[in-house]
């Protein structure tokens, strides 16, 4: 059995962004009393079915997430692109090498890494454990299409096209990932054949530049057809609320702190 934890499922300002009347949030379309609204910047955790811990993504909410779903360490890391909702807590992975006494794998395509070591340089440089004054990483430049090993798990990746860049789609045996899209090549849309739960981002109702929208992905489930669709990347118009009651059969939004269970 693989478990899925969504650390998180907000876009890139979360849920509820900055701002609003009385400076406490702006909640969009969501309703601000339903506890299930309240969304961090997306990113999973992934570990079982004979693997170890792989997060996926290290967005500026890490600490709290990790805190909050209980998760004790990590065994390594994969980014799916260098926007900076999905990096920028880069420096909450030095305690993570505390806890796994070494460098920890960084998996990415090579735009992707190459941004995270002009950014990030000292998380690049020998590292300083057993006491880890600084995070380490060890990267693991991969080509989309590959299949490789990371955490104990075997990880088919695959292309996204995200408009301003590519991003890293991911498929463990039955379960899949995909976050930032906003098209899908027809060769990364046969690798994702005979799923059972695809977790797939989804930012609003209405079309947008970057990011698929509702009816996007609604034709994207019809020609896949996995058992189970989970929404992430979520923005301030997709209320929990409606969403449940009115996305078919088979497709839920997802909410932070959310476990999927998924058959091998």
């Amino acid at each position: 059995m693989l478990k899925v934890t969504i650390l998180g499922c907000g876009g890139s300002g979360g849920v509820p962004q900055i701002g609003g009347e009385d400076g406490r949030g702006f909640w969009g379309a969501c309703d601000p009393a339903n506890p299930l609204n309240r969304r961090t910047r997306s990113s999973i955790l992934i570990e079982g079915a004979g693997g170890g811990r792989l997060l996926v993504d290290t967005g500026p909410d890490l600490r709290a997430q990790m805190l909050a779903c209980g998760v004790p360490g990590v065994d390594a890391i994969l980014f799916t692109h260098d926007h900076a909702d999905h990096i920028m807590g880069l420096d909450e992975v030095r305690i993570l090498n505390r806890i796994a006494g070494r460098p920890l794998e960084a998996f990415g395509m090579e735009r992707t890494l190459s941004v995270l070591q002009r950014r990030f340089d000292y998380a690049f440089l020998p590292s300083t454990g057993p006491v880890f004054y600084r995070p380490a990483v060890e990267p693991v430049r991969l080509r989309a299409g590959e299949a490789l090993t990371m955490a104990g798990h075997a990880v088919q990746t695959f292309l996204q096209d995200h408009a301003v860049m590519e991003t890293l789609g991911i498929r463990i045996g039955r379960f899949a990932y995909s976050t930032d899209l906003v098209r899908l090549p027809e060769e990364s849309l046969a690798r994702l054949a005979g799923l059972d739960t695809w977790v797939v981002g989804c930012f609003q109702r209405r079309p947008h530049k970057v990011h698929a929208h509702l009816d996007q992905v609604l034709e994207w489930v019809e020609r896949l057809r996995p058992r189970r669709t989970v929404l992430t990347h979520m923005s301030p118009d997709m209320d929990h609320g409606w969403l449940t009651a009115h996305l078919p059969p088979g497709i839920e939004p997802a909410h932070d702190g959310m476990v999927l269970e998924i058959p091998a």
